[in-house]
Parts: C-alpha cells; sequence; structure tokens
C-alpha cells in the first residue's frame, strides 16, 4: 500500500514543520506527503523545500500563482496518481485535520470486507464526531449548508463540506482526468462528493474531532458560502 497525503499550502510557514512531522509518523513506510505551494509570498514553499532535502519523503508541486482549494487539488491528485499513490488523502495544513486520523480513514475503507468503500470522509456530524473552538453562529452556519446540500443533492453524507478524506486509486481513477470538475474554491468538497456518489462509488464517514487552526490566518471568508451555494444550483440543474 502506497497512500500518498496532499496538502494545499498558502502562507502556512509556521505549520509546515510540524505538519510533515506529523503525517509522516501516520504513514506506513510506503507513504509520501506532497505538498502544493501556491507561490505562498511568507516562504512557506522555501521551507518546504529545506523538508524535502532531509525528508525524501517528502515532495512538493510548486504552483506559479494562487488559483483556489479546488485547482490545487485537481493537480494534487493527478500528481499522486503519477506517483503511484494506491490511496490519496487531502487535508488542511492548519491541524484543523488530525494526522492521526489517518489510519482511521485508510482502515475505514475496508472495515467492511464484503463490501468495500471507495471514499472515506471525516465527518464532524456523525455520532462521535464534533468541532472544538468554534462559535455557535459558525457552527450553525456549517451545519445548516450541510443539511441544504444533501437536501438539493441527495448525496448520503452528513458533512459535505468536509475536506478530510481517503480515496482510494479506484475512486480518483473513474472520474478520469478531472475535467468534470468545475470548481476552483471551497466548494470542491461538496462537488467531489457529489460527482463520487454520481459515480456510484461507496462513500462512508468516520467520526472525526475538527479544531481551530494552530497559527496562521484563516482563508474562510463569507465568498465561500455564496460560492458553495451557487455550486449546489450549478450540479443540481445542469
Amino acid at each position: 500500500m502506497k497512500p500518498i497525503v496532499v496538502i494545499p499550502t498558502y502562507n502556512e510557514r509556521e505549520n509546515v514543520e510540524a505538519m510533515a512531522a506529523a503525517v509522516l509518523e501516520n504513514l506506513p513506510p510506503e507513504g509520501r506527503l506532497l505538498f502544493l505551494d501556491d507561490n505562498s509570498p511568507d516562504g512557506t514553499g522555501e521551507v518546504i523545500d529545506s523538508i524535502c532535502a532531509r525528508e525524501s519523503r517528502v515532495h512538493v508541486m510548486h504552483r506559479e500563482k494562487k488559483e483556489g482549494l479546488g485547482r490545487a487539488y485537481v493537480a494534487g491528485f493527478a500528481e499522486a496518481l503519477r506517483m503511484g499513490a494506491t490511496h490519496v488523502i487531502e487535508m488542511d495544513c492548519d491541524f484543523s485535520h488530525d494526522p492521526k486520523d489517518v489510519p482511521r480513514l485508510l482502515a475505514a475503507l475496508d472495515a467492511d470486507p464484503a463490501n468495500p468503500a471507495d471514499v472515506a470522509i471525516g465527518s464532524r456530524y456523525v455520532k462521535g464526531g464534533k468541532c472544538v473552538g468554534w462559535p455557535f453562529r459558525r457552527w450553525l452556519i456549517s451545519r445548516a449548508g450541510g443539511l441544504f446540500i444533501r437536501f438539493m443533492l441527495g448525496v448520503p453524507v452528513k458533512d459535505p463540506t468536509g475536506g478530510f478524506k481517503c480515496f482510494t486509486r479506484r475512486a480518483l481513477e473513474t472520474l478520469g482526468d478531472f475535467s468534470a470538475i468545475k470548481s476552483f474554491g471551497y466548494s470542491f468538497q461538496m462537488e467531489m462528493n457529489y460527482r463520487m456518489w454520481q459515480s456510484g462509488l461507496r462513500l462512508v464517514e468516520v467520526p472525526i474531532t475538527f479544531s481551530e487552526r494552530r497559527a496562521g490566518a484563516s482563508k474562510i471568508s463569507g465568498s465561500i458560502a455564496a460560492e458553495s451555494l451557487k455550486m449546489v444550483f450549478k450540479l443540481k440543474f445542469s
């Protein structure tokens, strides 16, 4: 098994060293970590280069400019498959996703040997999942948005906007060259769930604890909700 963890970065200089160490601790020896840096002005890319120089299991793609989370992941998934990944895990660099949960996502795919899953989703909203450090208003917007997405698109996922996922190689190859993916930003998470489900793949949710970032500035803004709302209607009526 060769799982590859794919992590986009933009101004994450304060987190990448600790994140790289934590991810590698929770991968088998064959596992790899692939950073995707969108030309961070704070020098994140240079820090990652120094990590790569001393750790052969860490790789980086330097992208010319910031094009959005969705575009970064599409590039990263394609590169991970090229590197021979058997599984691809996506997660944030700010420790809102706990690297210790990576083995749990991998294990969840084969929890039912008679009916293995194609995608394991780290979920805040299944039994045992939770958010730590969020104000009630943020939790309510996230929860209500998820319920709306589920109602509109019919995808049987309780946390459709979550960004901690594990895909089998087969699941990603089902989408071909990823040209069907239209999202540039955070709506990518929802769109991937939808397209995987539409392709007949099996999705399972694994309870996780989502924590507020350790360091650096959040990338979340009001425009993200608007983008996601537009994408819901595009997917529903396209």
